[in-house]
């Protein structure tokens, strides 16, 4: 009897179960990887100021060494977030998640953030998502913004329970979301209805 065929099936049935298995566990972005990430700086802005400059600001006030651009030249893609009367809130260094590889993984690789550290998110265009804490170290701030630049939605996202695999989910609407540590947001003065300037390079 020729077992070939059946050995074939066999084959194939392994194949998928390891495929639905890495798929379910996110397995597969650790075979692939996540490609490089883009860095940018967010600078968060209240309507007091005649514009946006791009520069950015730590807590101590200090600025970089020029508008829009990194040291060594290139151009820094910056966020500047504004409420109704113009005066910078805050800074913020992100990486920048515009793939789904990236946004899937999100900060779950990251042991902690600086307080003006955070990861922004670049959907192809606006709707309605859902963020998960999976696999985090550290609660977020997860704040939604719609393609004009408005901050629409901020959850306040604890850890969720040891153990559990049933994952709060956090809905907003936007196409982009911007996720720093807990308590910014509050700490900043950043609220919903507050203006968020993209620069071209991810607009």
């Amino acid at each position: 009897m020729d077992r070939r065929p059946l050995a074939v099936v066999f084959g194939l049935v392994g194949v998928l179960v390891f495929a639905v298995v890495a798929l379910q566990t996110g397995l597969w972005v650790d075979i692939v990887g996540v490609g490089s990430y883009d860095e940018g700086q967010v600078t968060v802005y209240n309507e007091s100021n005649a514009t946006a400059t791009g520069v950015p600001a730590t807590e101590a006030g200090t600025e970089s060494a020029s508008e829009g651009t990194t040291t060594d030249g290139e151009e820094n893609p910056t966020v500047a977030v504004r409420s109704n009367d113009t005066q910078r809130l805050a800074a913020v260094e992100v990486r920048i998640s515009d793939t789904y590889r990236q946004r899937y993984v999100g900060l779950s690789e990251t042991e902690s953030l600086e307080p003006n550290e955070g990861m922004l998110f670049v959907h192809d265009e606006e709707g309605e998502f859902a963020y998960v804490m999976r696999n985090m170290s550290f609660p977020l701030d997860i704040i939604f913004i719609d393609a004009n630049g408005t901050i629409t939605t901020i959850h306040h996202a604890p850890l969720p329970p040891e153990g559990t695999d049933d994952l709060k989910r956090y809905e907003g609407r936007g196409k982009y979301v911007l996720e720093v540590n807990r308590g910014w947001a509050n700490r900043t003065g950043v609220s919903v209805g507050d203006r968020v300037e993209l620069p071209e390079s991810i607009a």
